[in-house]
């Protein structure tokens, strides 16, 4: 048995030609059968996983899977619901888009698994940035562990073109301090996760991969 079958998969793909409130509410019941009630079930099996890796995340289930509905207030696309299935693990909350912890996504076309730290305030950004000029050799060698590498392969973000002047020498030897978001992800097909039942040991496996940085940044923070 998988933990997702094809028509989750579809069921996105529909909505990204329909996305209306009409067209939600004919399938509904398709989306809570093959969408909402299976990535429920998947959040509470990688919950008491993540629990090994760090005893504080939330361990309600409903309070890790993100909205579907999306906030249009301040944006120009009206469309009213998302075109994937997320959920967030951390000891963060889903809310908390700092705290490092698992990052799950179903799409169209793919699954997308991410971790690390992706939306930091100034403070925050400071301090990430302090901790890696404070502790230059060992954040160069976790990233380049080669764990790490094999499965993410690299760093990614957004970069500021200037960092403050008391970033600059460091961040002349290491290029990631210019970055104002810290994370990394890997990807899985559709047919890869259709027919994977061990797919809870395929998302730990890349979990422990991230564990030394995830570890590296919540120090910082």
């Amino acid at each position: 048995m998988s933990w997702f079958t094809q028509d989750a998969f579809d069921f996105f793909s529909e909505l990204e030609k329909s996305n209306t409130k009409e067209w939600f509410e004919a399938n509904k019941k398709r989306y809570e059968a093959s969408v909402k009630k299976p990535m429920l079930t998947f959040i509470e099996e990688m919950i008491g996983r993540m629990l090994e890796l760090d005893p504080d995340v939330v361990t309600d289930p409903k309070k890790c899977m993100m909205r579907q509905h999306r906030d249009t207030r301040f944006s120009k696309d009206k469309s009213p619901y998302k075109i994937c299935a997320s959920m967030i693990i951390s000891n963060g909350g889903k809310g908390d888009h700092a705290t490092p912890g698992l990052y799950f996504s179903l799409l169209s076309d793919r699954v997308y698994v991410a971790s690390g730290t992706y939306e930091l305030e100034t403070e925050q950004l400071r301090k990430v940035r302090q901790h890696i000029v404070d502790n230059e050799a060992e954040f160069v060698r976790l990233v380049n562990d080669p764990s790490f590498v094999s499965k993410f392969g690299e760093i990614i973000g957004e970069k500021n073109k200037m960092l403050p002047p008391e970033f600059r020498e460091v961040g002349a030897r290491v290029p990631l301090l210019f970055n104002k978001q810290f994370f990394y992800s890997a990807e899985l097909k559709p047919a890869q996760v259709v027919s994977d039942q061990t797919l809870p040991d395929t998302v730990m496996d890349l979990m422990r991969a991230a564990t030394p940085l995830n570890r590296f940044f919540a120090r910082a923070l």
